[in-house]
């Protein structure tokens, strides 16, 4: 049986309004390449790399979903399996900005609840054409503790930095679970109620 290529398998899930920009991270993320000719994305898709952290291999499999409401029973039931998810915004088109809160109703409503999350305001090129302060994105993400970037595909900015810190918060979540699990044994360990309740569940 042929040995695996990775150590580990993260699934990921760019979320967001269509037209933001989330197949443009993936392809730049994943293939290093913009094309500003995309169509939009029809249902969902996935792109596949490996990145190393921390000694480990990480095959991630990120997967882009259609930000369109009339797929929306398509996407949600790929929250389930997902381990991280990137929220997604534009810069310059406020209305996509609003709709993060809807767009974390969805996370609390269909993904696992300690899924890692992340913000991203794209586009962050266009400067001359910015409709969203960038106080507004930190200020989102500060109130619901999640991390947050300004990207641009078309520049390459922070793209593939957002990614590697996904996975790293997630790695940090996993290691974290098995150190517990590995101190082991009854009265071991302290936990308060809250803590015993906030396993990681991988799938």
């Amino acid at each position: 049986m042929a040995k695996k290529s990775y150590d580990l398998l993260f699934k990921l899930l760019l979320i967001g309004d269509s037209g933001v920009g989330k197949t443009c991270i993936l392809f730049r993320f994943a293939e290093d390449s913009f094309n500003t000719t995309f169509i939009s994305t029809i249902g969902i898709d996935f792109k596949i790399k490996t990145i190393e952290l921390g000694g480990k291999k990480i095959k991630l499999q990120i997967w882009d979903t259609a930000g369109q409401e009339r797929f929306h029973t398509i996407t949600t039931s790929y929250y389930r399996g997902a381990m991280g998810i990137m929220l997604v915004y534009d810069i310059t088109q406020p209305k996509t900005f609003e709709n993060i809160a809807k767009w974390l109703r969805n996370i609390d409503e269909h993904a696992n609840e300690d899924v890692e999350k992340m913000l991203l305001g794209n586009k962050c090129d266009m400067e001359d054409k910015r409709l969203v302060a960038k106080e507004r994105g930190e200020k989102i993400a500060h109130a619901h503790s999640i991390k947050f970037f300004e990207t641009s595909a078309k520049a390459n900015v922070n793209i593939e930095k957002s990614f590697t810190e996904l996975a790293q918060s997630i790695l940090n979540k996993i290691s974290s679970k098995e150190n517990i699990e590995t101190i082991g044994g009854p009265g071991s360990i302290q936990m308060n109620p809250n803590q015993r309740n906030s396993g990681f569940k991988c799938c």
